[in-house]
């Protein structure tokens, strides 16, 4: 599923501003500022010897003014004055959502029952590695993707796009998607059977079960009236390493890739039509629902 496509480029956005913003605020604290105060000094240079010369003339002044007068001279203009205050607060949000904590809407239902249309979600940033921010470059090896997780990609067909998915292979597995029932590495998941869910918007019921990845429990979706094969798979990279039947498919996963399915299985375009997940295109794990506008008890963590 698509993840804030309209702000595609928010990470670029913001990392021209840190530096622009951070430019105009090292300026000043190392050269406009210390223009200012020399041009004060001057100004209040001159005040001191004309209020010495009408004292020495014995006319009484008002000194009152020596601070008001230090204090224009001191001041910031408007446009950086804002630009000197945005720049942390600007720095510490580029800082945050590229190495710790990123925040994404989920806007379709493939990941439905687990994650929700609307759920606003964070991403761990760091949990699979520390990846340059812009260009997304690993440059420190932490942990891999492992099977059961909600990870956030870039599409492998539009890197622009960030897409959430499950993962359900990682490099070197031989994943089969037999008759709507995942076999990974020649041993069938577990299913166990949950009431059916209703979809309020469409008032439709699908079926639902528990499925167990890995050690990784968490609700499934199957609509009946959906096919078990996959429908005009596209001619994706490296598909040779997949074959398709009428019960489903067989795919081995190549060396630093990773196979991807949506939860609402019979509604999520995913690995099984656009093909692998390439480990530079990952952006991180998916983990808590920390708002819901719609729905407020979403808010929690979610395998």
């Amino acid at each position: 599923m698509s993840l804030q496509s309209i702000l595609g480029n928010f990470a670029l956005i913001l990392f021209i501003l840190t530096i622009a913003t951070g430019i105009i605020w090292f300026l000043d604290v190392f050269h406009f500022s210390r223009l200012r105060r020399a041009r004060a000094n001057q100004a209040l240079a001159e005040f001191d010897a004309r209020h010495a010369k009408l004292k020495a003339d014995g006319i009484k002044v008002d000194d009152s003014g020596r601070h008001r007068l230090e204090a224009e001279m001191l001041k910031q203009p408007t446009w950086i004055e804002y630009s000197g205050s945005f720049f942390p607060v600007i720095a510490l949000v580029f800082f945050l959502r590229s190495f710790l904590y990123e925040p994404f809407k989920i806007p379709s239902s493939s990941m439905v029952p687990t994650l929700m249309i609307g759920d606003l979600i964070l991403v761990n940033k760091y949990t699979y590695g520390i990846r340059l921010p812009i260009i997304n470059k690993k440059i420190i090896q932490l942990n891999d993707p492992q099977r059961g997780d909600v990870m956030v990609f870039k599409f492998p067909k539009d890197p622009s796009l960030d897409y959430i998915k499950r993962v359900v292979g990682v490099p070197g597995d031989k994943i089969t998607y037999k008759n709507k029932r995942l076999i990974v590495n020649g041993k069938e998941l577990s299913y166990q059977p949950l009431p059916d869910y209703l979809d309020e918007e469409h008032l439709t019921y699908s079926k639902q079960y528990l499925e167990n990845l890995s050690g990784i429990t968490h609700k499934i979706l199957n609509d009946e009236r959906a096919p078990a094969y996959v429908q005009n798979p596209d001619p994706f990279p490296m598909n040779e390493a997949c074959s398709y039947n009428v019960e489903g498919f067989t795919c081995t996963v190549p060396a630093g890739h990773y196979f991807m399915m949506g939860d609402n299985r019979d509604n999520s375009l995913d690995s099984r039509y656009w093909g692998f997940v390439p480990d530079q295109y990952i952006v991180g794990k998916a983990f808590f629902v920390w708002m819901n506008f719609g729905n407020i008890k979403r808010i929690g963590g979610f395998q």
